[in-house]
């Protein structure tokens, strides 16, 4: 039997679950925005997906390519992207998936968090599959303290721009999503929370 680390990397187990849910299934264009490393991308990258991808970061966008040479060499190299997620180059409609893990909670403020949410959603197809995890206060409400606006200092001393259920909610409306999931929460440690966060484009 196959190294199930070797077959699925590191993915989060909340887009693992999407993936048993068949939500997300192979010969379907999957972009990555945000995608660091690509530790959300080895199964994809194995499993016939067409792939692509968007970091601001240099080196992390090499580190995919390198991956995608050695899992998928016909994916063309183009289709990773040294770019902000908030201006992607890629067409509007374009995927059938968007990810965006832990990408959104790096906003500056609220101007930035809208800018880097649209500029995932946009990319978007209509009935597309949109899969978000980001810190939230959900379960959290004490134990964070209020910097400015909805950025936060969290008990283990990162500072995160953090959405509760609430904004949730309403973003979805605004966006014309409609959720696939209920929001769920992982409050981990009493030191963060992360909120997935599923939704399909109307």
């Amino acid at each position: 039997m196959e190294d199930p680390h070797l077959q699925f990397g590191d993915i989060d187990i909340y887009l693992f679950d999407q993936i048993l849910k068949r939500r997300i299934a192979p010969g379907m264009r999957v972009l990555d925005a945000g995608c660091g490393g690509g530790r959300n991308l080895i199964y994809l990258l194995r499993g016939g997906y067409e792939v692509f991808a968007a970091d601001a970061d240099p080196l992390a966008i090499r580190a995919v390519v390198r991956l995608a040479a050695e899992l998928a060499p016909s994916l063309a190299a183009a289709n990773f992207r040294v770019e902000n997620v908030e201006a992607m180059s890629f067409p509007d409609a374009f995927a059938d998936v968007v990810l965006s893990s832990a990408v959104l909670h790096f906003a500056r403020d609220e101007a930035h968090f809208g800018a880097m949410l649209r500029g995932s959603w946009r990319a978007l197809r209509p009935g597309g599959l949109f899969f978000c995890r980001l810190a939230s206060t959900i379960g959290m409400e004490a134990r964070v303290r209020n910097i400015e606006g909805r950025r936060f200092l969290l008990p283990d001393g990162s500072e995160r721009f953090l959405v509760d259920a609430e904004m949730l909610m309403g973003l979805s409306e605004t966006l014309g999503g409609t959720l696939v999931d209920p929001l769920k929460t992982t409050v981990v440690q009493d030191m963060r929370s992360m909120t997935t966060w599923v939704m399909r484009q109307r």
